[in-house]
């Protein structure tokens, strides 16, 4: 089970990686995350960014350790990793590599509910989405392939994995897909018929009175 940390935004596990290579003023903070895609990786608000960056400060992981002026723009201030904050980051990231936690997937709310449309309208929209899905694939496989060129191994490991369930989303929507189109997907007439009528065979409405919902 994850823990319950004093700042839990995922923008400030990226603030802390930052700030652990050097100290950095907000401004440096958001082009170095967005250089490292970061806002690829995690779901990242840079509306919120000093946000984030005065609740790590308020929490002692980060300090405020200079201030600078460029030109004319108004002083910025500068932040520093502290102690207690890259035990933290340390924490934190053992946290996320060994523990698994559910994560809501859209596709996955789409195929809970998949009985409101009939057999042959899911086939088509799997289809697009397959489409989609090949072509994104196909990208990422290159992007890889050419990053890895220049870029070591162990920066790009995120990038691997990424690749790795997008390989396992296109298996399954193409099988899925094989078995509404060939008809050998269990219960297909059934489905069927419950989208033309509104009949709910014996076996599925067994399966709904014990609170497991048709649609």
């Amino acid at each position: 089970m994850a823990k319950r940390r004093a700042v839990n935004n995922l923008m400030a596990l990226a603030v802390l990686s930052a700030l652990a290579q050097q100290p950095m003023h907000p401004y440096q903070m958001a082009s170095v995350l967005r250089e490292y895609g970061k806002d690829r990786n995690m779901k990242i608000k840079w509306g919120s960014l000093y946000t984030v960056v005065q609740n790590l400060e308020k929490h002692g992981l980060i300090e405020a350790t200079d201030t600078v002026r460029q030109g004319g723009r108004p002083e910025r201030t500068v932040y520093a990793i502290t102690g207690p904050g890259r035990a933290e980051l340390v924490d934190w990231v053992r946290e996320l590599i060994s523990t698994p936690e559910p994560e809501q997937s859209r596709f996955v709310a789409g195929l809970s509910v998949m009985a409101v449309l009939s057999p042959g309208e899911a086939a088509e929209l799997l289809a697009q989405r397959l489409s989609v899905l090949e072509r994104e694939l196909a990208d990422r496989r290159g992007r890889l392939a050419e990053a890895s060129r220049e870029v070591p191994r162990l920066f790009l490991v995120e990038d691997e994995y990424e690749l790795a369930v997008a390989e396992a989303e296109v298996g399954f929507v193409r099988g899925l897909l094989a078995e509404l189109t060939g008809g050998t997907f269990p219960g297909l007439a059934d489905w069927q018929v419950f989208h033309d009528t509104g009949y709910i065979p014996p076996e599925l409405a067994e399966l709904m009175e014990r609170g497991v919902p048709l649609e």
